[in-house]
């Protein structure tokens, strides 16, 4: 047996929430004295107390942990329920950071109006390119990453399993979806037969008169600086754009800081 301050510091959690536990039915002590009310735990009930820590820290309310382990789960089904808490949580944590990167950006953005520009803006002619894509949906730009990504990643084991090889870098590029939010296109550059089997679509991109060019240098969640600068630079030069960005990926190491992206916007004279 264990009084409670000893069974509070095995299970590394305060006296006061033992008591509360006890008091809303969560976790009652094995036995209380009923000369002095001292409560008294024995060891066994430290595989519940865990259960209860891991699950409350894990994002579930005292109530919904109750309720699980009152349908007394088994600990292969506990194991599962946690990894997808984790995983929920991990996504959620990814999220959050990418918004503040996204932010930063915004920041970053404000800082700079009204000063000239430090990025050099060229006029290319864009020649036809054939790549193989995978598409997706993103419910908007902030939404971006969560869907390029695992696109990229597919493609690549597509790609591979196909015995297709790369001829050029990878290039994503964007549409307005039919049903609201942004047609994430995520390609690269090969040298293949035009078709197209379960998704996997092998495209010609058609040439572009003229498109104007930037360089962004660093993670695509910090290219909104970037994206506007060309933005003004357009406008302030008599041009409209006429579509969405291409973004070529020119360098894309392991550290996406180094990431090096050429964004080539499709233009006209006003």
């Amino acid at each position: 047996m264990f009084s409670i301050g000893d069974f509070a510091r095995h299970g590394r959690i305060s006296v006061r929430m033992l008591r509360h536990y006890d008091a809303i039915g969560l976790l009652r002590p094995d036995r209380v004295d009923l000369v002095n009310g001292y409560r008294y735990y024995n060891a066994a009930q430290l595989a519940r107390l865990n259960r209860i820590i891991a699950l409350k820290d894990l994002g579930f309310t005292l109530a919904q942990v109750q309720e699980i382990l009152d349908e007394k789960v088994t600990t292969g089904e506990l194991r599962a329920m946690l990894r997808l808490r984790q995983a929920e949580l991990g996504a959620a944590m990814q999220a959050a950071a990418d918004r503040l990167v996204q932010v930063e950006a915004r920041l970053r953005s404000i800082e700079s109006e009204g000063r000239m520009p430090a990025y050099d803006v060229v006029i290319k002619k864009l020649p036809s390119v054939r790549v193989a894509e995978l598409t997706g949906v993103a419910t908007g730009f902030d939404n971006i990453s969560p869907v390029i990504g695992p696109l990229y990643s597919e493609l690549t084991k597509r790609l591979e399993a196909a015995g297709i090889a790369l001829s050029g870098p990878g290039i994503a590029y964007y549409e307005d979806a039919p049903d609201g939010g942004i047609l994430v296109h995520a390609g690269v550059e090969v040298s293949a037969p035009l078709g197209e089997d379960d998704g996997l679509r092998i495209v010609d991109l058609p040439p572009v008169e003229s498109a104007a060019t930037i360089v962004h240098r660093g993670s695509m969640a910090t290219v909104l600086p970037t994206v506007q600068t060309l933005g003004r630079w357009i406008d302030a030069n008599g041009y409209r754009s006429t579509g969405y960005p291409r973004e070529i990926n020119l360098e894309c190491p392991a550290d996406q800081d180094d990431w090096v992206t050429e964004l080539q916007e499709p233009i006209a004279k006003r």
